[in-house]
């Protein structure tokens, strides 16, 4: 009879280590800026529902529909890097454009915003600038060098 219970051990006498080794280092697939995927999703969230936060929903009808659809964007890109790292990264440069343009929306898209959804928009632009560009240096980083 064959011995088939299960002794603790260490994996290093196995005799597939290395290429186990290589297969989860390809899985990974270099993901330094994994832990940016939540923060990423979490602020496409709160600027999809910061209208109703903040409260302007009948002051800046037309910011509610642009917050409400960039959030949405933002948080979508957050769950594509989640999901397939290997082909989202290279959108981080869009997260960064969404940035620039929630930074000067309340002045384009909004009828003369007060100072509060001012400032919404240009905090949640400038983290999203930031997040944006922070995968974008990461995924070039760990970029296959050509």
């Amino acid at each position: 009879m064959a011995n088939v219970s299960h002794t603790r051990g260490d994996i290093t006498g196995h005799p597939d280590v290395s290429e186990m080794r290589a297969r989860y280092a390809r899985m990974l697939g270099g993901r330094d800026v994994v832990l940016m995927d939540g923060p990423v999703f979490l602020l496409g969230l709160y600027c999809a529902v910061s209208p109703w936060i903040l409260h302007y929903t009948t002051s800046q009808p037309a910011l509610v529909t642009h917050n409400l659809i960039v959030g949405i964007a933002i948080g979508l890109l957050g769950l594509g890097f989640t999901a397939a790292p290997a082909r989202m990264y290279g959108l981080s440069w869009a997260m960064s454009a969404l940035g620039v343009w929630m930074i000067v929306s309340p002045w384009i898209v909004g009828d003369s915003p007060d100072t509060g959804v001012v400032l919404n928009n240009i905090i949640v632009g400038a983290l999203a600038v930031i997040l944006g560009l922070l995968c974008a240096v990461a995924a070039a980083r760990s970029a296959p060098k050509a």
